[in-house]
């Protein structure tokens, strides 16, 4: 089973790199190549509670492709890892089928409890350099996630996402309008929400109280018969 998922890794790097001249080529000199064999290999101890050794060999990989994939990570068939320096997978990350992974990238945590707590990655995802994903979340199939891009929420399927913190750009190929206040961070949002709430409030304070006041003409008649009198 493990050989048969090296040969799809193997083919999946011939058929999206154009770079990549023959199967042998890529078996022996791509770094992404050893990084997913080393793991595919610590991940089987991983599975059989053999921690220290699926560690030890994780450890090894690393040193070796500066790739750093933590054995209990579960990888689909189909990974390409291009150029690979810098990427980091965790723990209860999971990659679905035939993804992309450039280099720098993060499928990271944002806490420190016990338990999922790394993204699940669809199948056909691409995820650009420099890319960060981080939290217990789903990212849909045939998603791309943008370079420098940090993804704190999921997608459904068939999105492009960009930016920091990432905002959807595409669904189904198609544009989508940026919104007033899309980018700016979940608390920023609430606190201006919370803020327009008060000031409307007290715009309809003061527009009932100018309500209340006597007009000028009703304070005219007064005065009028008061002067009458």
């Amino acid at each position: 089973m493990i050989l048969k998922d090296i040969w799809q890794d193997v083919k999946a790097v011939q058929d999206r790199d154009p770079a990549a001249r023959n199967g042998l080529e890529v078996l022996l000199l791509y770094q992404g190549i050893h990084a997913v064999i080393w793991h595919r290999m610590a991940h089987w101890f991983y599975e059989r509670r053999m921690y220290f050794i699926a560690r030890l060999i994780s450890q090894a990989a690393r040193f070796f492709t500066q790739i750093e994939i933590h054995p209990g990570a579960v990888l689909g068939k189909g990974i390409l890892i291009d150029h690979g320096g810098g990427v980091v997978i965790g723990e209860t990350a999971v990659v679905g089928d035939y993804c992309t992974i450039y280099q720098g990238v993060t499928l990271g945590g944002v806490g420190t409890q016990r338990g999922k707590r790394h993204p699940t990655l669809g199948d056909y995802v691409t995820v650009g350099a420099g890319a960060k994903i981080l939290g217990s979340f789903e990212v849909g199939d045939h998603c791309t996630i943008a370079a420098n891009a940090v993804l704190l929420k999921p997608l459904e399927d068939n999105i492009t996402a960009a930016g920091v913190p990432a905002r959807v750009v595409k669904k189904d190929g198609v544009a989508v309008p940026r919104h007033s206040g899309e980018s700016l961070p979940e608390e920023f949002r609430e606190e201006l929400e919370k803020r327009l709430d008060k000031f409307e409030k007290e715009m309809k304070d003061i527009k009932q109280k100018l309500s209340d006041l006597p007009s000028a003409g009703s304070r005219s008649e007064g005065f009028s018969e008061q002067g009458g009198g």
